[in-house]
């Protein structure tokens, strides 16, 4: 099996808007995307206070972290969990809230780098894309179960593939004949059914397919929902949720759920904002930061990045969104 390479993005901003609230001794980031352990090896680095809890799914990016983590000892902890999981987490290790939760969404290098796990297009592998190999359906039984009008919803809502209709009659009629078992069938339908102009701008004509069996293998959306609010309520006064995004239902996800914990709820005609009624957290980032052009020419995963962060600065008011 290859050994994944890792170029955390925005790794420096990061570290920056995470920083301030781990200056204490003891502190805790809750790393919700682990991967290969970049962001969390450069805040062990770089914030000597904090320690982190790294949550990843996959055992094997967990096994690979936990190996470039070791030299850190008692100051990582690496738990395998899915992110929405974030409360259970928090209660088998013993805090009723953390300093700040990171979460860098979609695929990681963990799963592209390494050909078996089935997540690329570039090369021939099994139909598999689960980030967690050991439990769910697979790509492969998505696409040999699903109805044409499902496989439609699939491909137009995560992938925003305009030919999401003709692509998934032409996996079902295929199917009939064979089942899909390799990525590399796949690929060859969907270069024979996306016409030649198309092929011709977008990137790789497999990218926005291949993105919506992983977002729906994976439920991303739906954990992600569960994660945003668990997320912001686990963050003490000072705490901070920093998200990366690279996908547009994604990055909206999470603006809908910052945006809900950082309104104020008080008439605009009001002249001043009572004691009591601010609301309990802050944006952090002036709306979605991205990568500049020197990072997205090194890392090209750069390219689709969306980045915000959120503080809390008061305890909830009883009753009020956390």
């Amino acid at each position: 099996m290859a050994r994944p390479q890792h170029v955390p993005v925005l790794l420096d901003r990061v570290v920056a808007l995470l920083a301030p609230a781990l200056g204490r001794d003891g502190a805790v980031l809750v790393d919700c995307t682990l991967g290969l352990g970049g962001h969390t090896e450069a805040v062990l680095e770089r914030v000597p206070t904090a320690r982190v809890i790294g949550v990843d799914r996959d055992p094997a990016a967990l096994e690979l972290a936990g190996a470039r983590l070791a030299p850190y000892g008692d100051r990582f902890t690496g738990v395998h969990a899915v992110y929405d999981e974030l409360a259970d987490v928090l209660e088998d290790q013993g805090l009723a809230s953390v300093d700040a939760v990171l979460f860098d969404l979609g695929v990681s290098s963990m799963q592209l780098d390494v050909r078996e796990r089935g997540f690329a297009y570039a090369e021939d592998a099994p139909l598999d894309m689960r980030m967690d190999g050991t439990t769910g359906p697979t790509a492969a039984d998505v696409l040999n179960t699903y109805s044409a009008a499902e496989l439609t919803r699939v491909l137009r809502d995560y992938g925003e593939e305009k030919f999401a209709r003709k692509i998934a009659g032409a996996v079902v009629r295929e199917r009939e004949t064979q089942p899909f078992t390799t990525s590399g069938r796949l690929v060859e339908l969907l270069y024979a059914e996306i016409p030649a102009p198309a092929r011709r701008t977008g990137g790789h004509p497999a990218k926005r397919t291949f993105q919506a069996l992983r977002m729906e293998v994976n439920d991303e959306l739906a954990v992600l929902r569960r994660a945003m609010p668990a997320a912001i309520g686990a963050i003490g006064v000072g705490g901070r949720v920093v998200v990366e995004s690279y996908h547009s239902l994604e990055d909206r996800l999470v603006k809908q759920a910052f945006t809900a914990v950082t309104r104020s709820e008080v008439p605009l005609d009001l002249p001043f904002v009572p004691e009591g009624s601010e609301p309990a957290l802050r944006l952090v980032t002036r709306g979605a930061e991205k990568a500049d052009a020197t990072e997205t020419a090194q890392n090209p995963r750069a390219a689709s990045v969306r980045l915000r962060a959120v503080e809390r600065v008061r305890p909830p008011s009883p009753g009020a969104p956390s």
